[in-house]
């Protein structure tokens, strides 16, 4: 196994994984139980604000990321702010999921929040009972550990290099790795 799956550790596709929701994908797990587990992924920004989408939302310079194929038809957020937001949930330190939207909407106006302050997503990723533990048995996934700086500060196009750079020497070799085989 590649590791231990917690809420709080990262997720890293295995270079070549072929499914493209997944290709060099970097996911935060929130939840990981035995009825199964849910995260985000951190590296696949969408060219979109979050006004774009939400009619009723504050003036809010904010992009929008993929966070995964399960309900695409929902927004979820992670932000640092967890001291100013009711019912957030911390997921490691300085990184919170969720809250109460009404105030979140209410802090923007404030400029209380700002845009390095959170990250919104559209969709999820989510897997049933034991199906990450077998895809991890497989080889399709390493763990890592979170930093808040791989959601509020960097590129998201680079964080899967990063992330696998932070792994320590034998994986600074994988981040390497050209994104199709036909290119070694």
């Amino acid at each position: 196994m590649n590791g231990e799956i917690n809420s709080g550790k990262v997720l890293l596709a295995q270079p070549f994984m072929i499914d493209p929701n997944f290709k060099r994908a970097a996911v935060l797990i929130c939840e990981h139980e035995n009825e199964g587990s849910l995260g985000f992924i951190m590296n696949k920004s969408l060219d979109m604000k979050i006004t774009e989408l939400l009619g009723d939302f504050p003036e809010f310079e904010s992009y929008v990321h993929y966070g995964g194929p399960v309900q695409t038809d929902t927004i979820h957020y992670m932000h640092n702010v967890g001291n100013l937001l009711e019912d957030s949930q911390k997921i490691v330190n300085g990184v919170y999921w969720g809250g109460d939207f009404e105030k979140l909407k209410f802090l923007i106006s404030s400029e209380m929040v700002h845009p390095g302050n959170i990250r919104f997503f559209v969709g999820y990723c989510g897997w049933s009972s034991g199906q990450l533990s077998e895809e991890m048995h497989y080889g399709s996934w390493l763990t890592a550990d979170m930093h808040a700086n791989y959601l509020f500060k960097g590129r998201p196009e680079n964080l899967w290099k990063k992330a696998m750079r932070n792994k320590g020497k034998n994986y600074t070799v994988i981040a390497q790795m050209p994104d199709a085989v036909v290119w070694n």
